[in-house]
């Protein structure tokens, strides 16, 4: 198994790529709308706020409507790479006591800042 991190989608960045995407093409809400079959716009500024995101059938023709592929539609949230290489390089040399504690220190830092709000 890679240590690869899992990829997440960024969905506030992603509704402002949709709107970006879809006033680049000179659409309308409303066009959009009627381009779905929906009978509210209520899903096309979720989607633009962030507030959810397209099905993936959906997703799929809002490329086609917008003319690109689905990935460049879709936003990756960028992962803390600091932590990852941290820890993955801790798990290719150290002990599993040195894990556990590495762990346990992770627990804790995280714990804080909910307490905190960081």
């Amino acid at each position: 198994m890679t240590n690869t991190p899992f990829p997440v989608i960024d969905p506030v960045a992603t509704g402002e790529n949709i709107l970006r995407l879809r006033q680049e093409r000179g659409l309308s809400v409303r066009d959009l709308q009627a381009y779905f079959g929906f009978e509210e716009p209520q899903a096309i500024y979720k989607w633009q706020r962030g507030k959810s995101l397209p099905t993936v059938d959906n997703l799929y023709a809002l490329g086609a409507l917008l003319d690109v592929p689905m990935e460049e539609i879709l936003v990756s949230a960028k992962p803390k790479l600091e932590i990852v290489a941290t820890e993955q390089q801790a798990r290719a040399c150290c002990s599993p006591h040195f894990m556990g504690a590495l762990y346990q220190f992770r627990r804790i830092q995280q714990k804080a800042k909910i307490v905190l709000n960081i």
